[in-house]
């Protein structure tokens, strides 16, 4: 089964769900509506569990898997940035606490908030050509919300190196430093593969799964909700001030 949430689609197939975020005109960019439409979807997955799907595939519509938070929408407007950063925090916290396996299946570009979503779930598949990564700091904005994800997934020091570097990079980099579990050489191979690491995970035992999932959780620190949502907070100061402001001014004009 399927809803008709315009912004965020879910299908429902078994032991298996997707979640498509259905932005494609705007590269899927995480505005305040998408990402309610979002929590939506997130909160119906989590009222049917236990008994509901063993696996959640997380996917893009059109070229892009998501193009980050819509800076152009914040743009001197401190109150919707928070807003949209709390969101975002609250959203990330949502799918690492879901009991079922999540798969981010990377169709096309994934930066920053974007990048931040593929890190968060438990698994993420890509193409050799896609591209990945967190330009923030080369916008003067801090890419805090998304940090913690990061960290937890290809370790301090690998993150220490992306986040202050900036930039963006290719799916066969991002796969060679740890941000993505499975490659596939070209995008025409990545729905089969997807769909191959889905079935494989969904014959395990649903809690088995779950409560892997959960002790996993525990032991990296990824129960802690303050860290993340403390870098709601500062992301959105830095991206108040003068510099960042003046830096997206450039970006949107040109």
């Amino acid at each position: 089964m399927s809803n008709t949430n315009q912004l965020a689609q879910l299908t429902l197939d078994g032991p298996v769900a997707r979640l498509a975020l259905n932005r494609p005109d705007a590269r899927n960019a995480l505005s305040l509506d998408l990402l309610g439409a979002m929590h939506q979807e997130v909160d119906r997955l989590q009222s049917r569990a236990p008994g509901g799907p063993h696996v959640l595939i997380i996917s893009g519509v059109g070229k892009s898997f998501c193009a980050g938070m819509d800076l152009k929408a914040v743009l001197d407007n401190n109150r919707l940035a928070l807003e949209l950063l709390t969101s975002l925090a609250e959203w990330t916290l949502k799918i690492r606490r879901l009991p079922m396996v999540v798969v981010a299946s990377v169709n096309g570009a994934a930066i920053g908030g974007g990048c931040g979503l593929a890190c968060v779930c438990d698994l993420a598949i890509t193409h050799a050509d896609s591209k990945m990564g967190y330009p923030e700091v080369d916008l003067g904005v801090c890419p805090a919300v998304v940090a913690p994800w990061l960290v937890r997934k290809v370790g301090a020091g690998r993150a220490r190196k992306i986040l202050l570097t900036g930039g963006l990079m290719s799916g066969r980099e991002a796969h060679a430093c740890g941000m993505v579990d499975v490659l596939c050489e070209s995008a025409s191979q990545l729905d089969e593969t997807v769909e191959s690491v889905a079935r494989r995970l969904a014959s395990g035992g649903s809690n088995a799964l779950a409560a892997t999932k959960g002790l996993l959780n525990q032991l990296d620190g990824s129960l802690d909700d303050s860290i993340v949502m403390r870098g709601a907070q500062l992301s959105a100061q830095v991206l108040a001030t003068p510099e960042a402001q003046s830096r997206l001014r450039a970006k949107f004009s040109s």
